[in-house]
């Protein structure tokens, strides 16, 4: 199913726990950079919400998966105001009793600074892999593996497999400061971040944990970006963090 965001279709997935009854909670989950809501390990984390008895609503951002918008011309303004929709949507849900936000990567980085926005109204967060040195990299003019002038950025940049970028995600990154969304937001958090990760993404994540109010900091040992062999141990954090927050229904 889809909903209209700022005119474009955002597709969004809404899965019901097994057991669920008048009153259940809810998990969004975001997808990072390139990705989609389909991933293994999003499936992974959705099932594992599931059986704590969560509803799950994944969400495809602005320029992935099958939303609407051009990868070029996604932005982390966009893919915020894409997951602040999806939020909204959740918790207008009937019998939804709390709400918890999750993302992957990029998604991550998104899901803390709208949990920064949303701190009244989320259970808790979960960054998975967070990619919050975002926009430190792209103030420094190094981002994703580039290096480009920071004040004079090209039109495009060159990803991976033949995408491209345009200047505006660069341009709206350098105006983002994660501490700020950090601070504001004074719920639960977890962290999970594997320790064969990029160094500069293990870093960022330690550092964002050690930030927040409340926050417990998983490290995965020998494991990739994307739980490619551990991923029972990602899944099983998140369940025992979700399970020793849930309310009475």
């Amino acid at each position: 199913m889809y909903l209209l965001e700022d005119g474009l279709r955002v597709h969004i997935e809404l899965e019901l726990p097994g057991n669920a009854g008048e009153r259940f909670p809810l998990a969004v989950i975001i997808h990072g950079f390139t990705g989609h809501m389909d991933e293994r390990h999003l499936t992974a984390v959705s099932a594992a919400l599931r059986e704590c008895g969560c509803a799950t609503l994944r969400a495809d951002m602005y320029g992935h998966g099958k939303s609407e918008g051009a990868f070029r011309e996604h932005t982390l303004y966009k893919w915020l105001t894409d997951a602040l929709a999806v939020i909204d949507y959740g918790r207008g849900l009937k019998g939804v009793s709390q709400v918890f936000l999750c993302g992957h990567s990029q998604g991550g980085l998104t899901a803390m600074l709208a949990a920064g926005m949303k701190s009244d109204q989320l259970s808790g967060l979960i960054a998975l892999s967070p990619a919050c040195m975002i926009p430190d990299l792209a103030r420094g003019g190094r981002l994703l593996g580039l290096h480009f002038d920071p004040v004079h950025i090209p039109d495009e940049l060159p990803v991976w497999n033949g995408l491209q970028l345009g200047a505006n995600y660069v341009r709206v990154a350098q105006t983002i400061h994660v501490e700020d969304a950090v601070e504001r937001f004074s719920g639960p958090v977890l962290v999970v971040q594997g320790e064969d990760d990029d160094p500069v993404l293990v870093s960022a994540a330690k550092a964002a944990a050690g930030k927040y109010h409340d926050a417990r900091l998983v490290m995965i040992p020998n494991e990739t970006h994307c739980y490619d062999r551990h991923l029972e141990q990602m899944t099983e954090a998140v369940r025992h963090f979700v399970r020793s927050r849930l309310v009475s229904r």
